[in-house]
């Protein structure tokens, strides 16, 4: 009886085509996937480049994240803004040096006798030592 392994039928294995170690025998130097290494400082530049591109586009990224997300967040503020009534310089303060000139002259100053009542009714000690702060001062 016949093993079917070894059947007609079956491919023959010709010595060209057999590939040892992921070279076939037809390879005139086993070290070419070795190769680029003959390059090796052209390799190493060329990565160091891709890189630097890499990081640089990395960086813009996060900056335009940033700035979305600045954005985003002034957008919020402005919304909430006219949501509520907020204190608006443009809208609330004055515009004019005539209207500040009003709100100076609606200032009330005291008078000088106002201000001398304001003496002869203090309960204060015109003869005591002055406060000096961090000093610890002795009855004696």
């Amino acid at each position: 009886m016949k093993d079917p392994s070894r059947s007609s039928t079956s491919p023959s294995i010709i010595s060209e085509d057999v590939i040892i170690n992921g070279h076939s025998h037809e390879d005139d130097n086993p070290f070419a996937e070795y190769m680029w290494m003959e390059n090796e400082e052209e390799f190493n530049r060329q990565a160091n480049l891709l890189l630097k591109q890499f990081l640089f586009m990395a960086q813009i990224e996060e900056e335009l994240w940033e700035e979305e997300f600045i954005e985003r967040c002034f957008q919020e503020m402005l919304e909430e803004e006219e949501e509520h009534e907020w204190f608006i310089p443009a809208r609330d303060l004055p515009q004019t040096m005539d209207q500040i000139q009003d709100q100076f002259n609606d200032l009330v100053i005291s008078d000088s006798s106002s201000l001398e009542d304001l003496v002869v009714k203090s309960n204060l000690n015109p003869n005591a030592k002055e406060f000096v702060p961090g000093v610890k001062y002795l009855n004696i």
